[in-house]
């Protein structure tokens, strides 16, 4: 069923928007290693046109699709005037926020990433050990939250690698990468190239290539039973394997096919051994499920795995959704990778923080995917005073983040579609989907 809601459905195919990825930065800039983006920043900051330039060609208003909530015409106009635009270009640039951050905030130390490497691959046996060692429903339970979340900060880990700020070493980068995200059922090069070009033009309504929106169009072309399961948990929170399949609706290409739109020929190889390395870990499952028995398995691996979706899920969702205030999309002229940039989230996970290395610090880690996870809560403090407003303070977590559960079902009710025209869009409701 998961297959059916998340690849539309099998209802009839989307319509396709490009047939190639299109970046906003230089494919090099987000490659295995040694990322260009802090010459990027330094050497040719990115900027954007200002509001006053937009409003005396007089398409500006013309261009932005309005959020929900509109202030009325008879409030006083100097409380109209004070009120924050998230949308409005900001008056700092990338190259103010990277001076902000001490520069050793850039500086990859590999020992110490092989470290939370070691640190998490224990804990994993560990927790493995003595579940099968005790062996009843008592202990399972409790070791399949436990060990999914391990799971998924191994996942993080391979993403440090596939950003290049595990180290400065491509092949050390590659080598874990693969072993991370391969032992989790991840093709390491795959979805570091389609990762790529998330950041790369995160933000952009038709380029984005995670959680992106579905224009109204496309949002209009779903059967009623596709739209209401595609905003009905817990589907969403399983979507992972089956993007990796045949990615998000109105895009296509397969993260294991070397032919996919997602790559460019130069990135064949890359892809063939990721789908290799993925192939011998499906393999080896089958082989323990053989010598072991198919449930152990199950129990051991394949219900962790589940739980390790659900997090990848919950957590990049909660990345681009969810915030009390709308927060714009953008199309043409208006994106940028500052203004798409800004548009991210960080969130609070609480105990969690530590356990998946804090990549809910998430807004300064889109900026600058080159900085290490052990440095991003002090970059960002850095850049806070630089980001003003722009930046929005997450709520502050209990010892679990129970409260963005609430978050998440908020924003499936009220985050379903942009307009189809506009450069500045904002998540619309669907009336009808809400009543049922």
């Amino acid at each position: 069923m998961a297959t059916w809601v998340l690849s539309q459905c099998g209802v009839r195919p989307l319509p396709r928007l490009y047939p190639k990825p299109r970046f906003g930065i230089p494919n090099s800039s987000l490659s295995n290693s040694n990322s260009n983006f802090v010459g990027i920043a330094t050497s040719k900051p990115i900027t954007t046109r200002s509001s006053s330039s937009r409003i005396r060609d007089g398409n500006w208003a013309l261009k932005v699709s309005a959020p929900d909530k509109i202030q009325s015409i008879d409030e006083d106009e100097t409380e109209i005037s004070n009120t924050f635009n998230p949308g409005a270009p900001p008056p700092f640039t990338l190259a103010d926020i990277r001076a902000a951050i001490p520069k050793h905030c850039f500086v990859k130390d590999p020992w110490r990433s092989m470290s939370y490497v070691l640190r998490d691959v224990v804990v994993v046996f560990g927790l493995a050990a003595v579940a099968a060692y005790f062996n009843n429903m008592v202990v399972w339970p409790l070791y399949w939250i436990a060990q999914s979340t391990m799971f998924w900060a191994l996942f993080v880990l391979g993403h440090d690698c596939g950003h290049g700020s595990f180290s400065n070493n491509a092949k050390l980068n590659s080598v874990a990468g693969h072993l991370l995200h391969s032992s989790i059922l991840v093709p390491y090069h795959g979805w570091r190239i389609s990762h790529r070009t998330h950041h790369q033009n995160h933000g952009h309504v038709e380029n984005d290539e995670s959680w992106h929106p579905l224009s109204e169009k496309i949002y209009r072309s779903l059967n009623n039973a596709t739209r209401t399961l595609r905003f009905t948990l817990p589907f969403p929170m399983l979507a992972y394997p089956f993007y990796l399949w045949s990615r998000s609706p109105g895009k296509k290409g397969s993260h294991f096919n070397p032919d996919s739109d997602l790559f460019l020929p130069n990135e064949r190889k890359d892809i063939i051994t990721s789908t290799v390395c993925w192939t011998a870990m499906a393999a080896l499952l089958v082989g323990l499920s053989f010598t072991m028995g198919p449930l152990q398995v199950l129990k051991l691996y394949g219900i962790p795995y589940w739980g390790f979706v659900i997090w990848l899920d919950l957590v990049t969702y909660l990345h681009h959704h969810g915030h009390e205030d709308k927060l714009p999309w953008y199309r043409g002229k208006e994106w940028s990778y500052l203004r798409g940039g800004l548009t991210t989230l960080d969130r609070d996970y609480g105990l969690i923080n530590n356990i998946h290395h804090d990549i809910g610090t998430h807004v300064i880690h889109h900026l600058f995917p080159q900085i290490p996870h052990y440095n991003l809560i002090e970059a960002t403090e850095a850049a806070k005073p630089v980001f003003g407003k722009y930046y929005k303070e997450p709520k502050k977590s209990g010892l679990l983040p129970f409260h963005l559960l609430g978050v998440l079902i908020s924003s499936l009710k009220k985050d379903h579609y942009v307009s189809d025209e506009g450069d500045i869009v904002y998540y619309q409701t669907d009336a009808k989907l809400v009543e049922n």
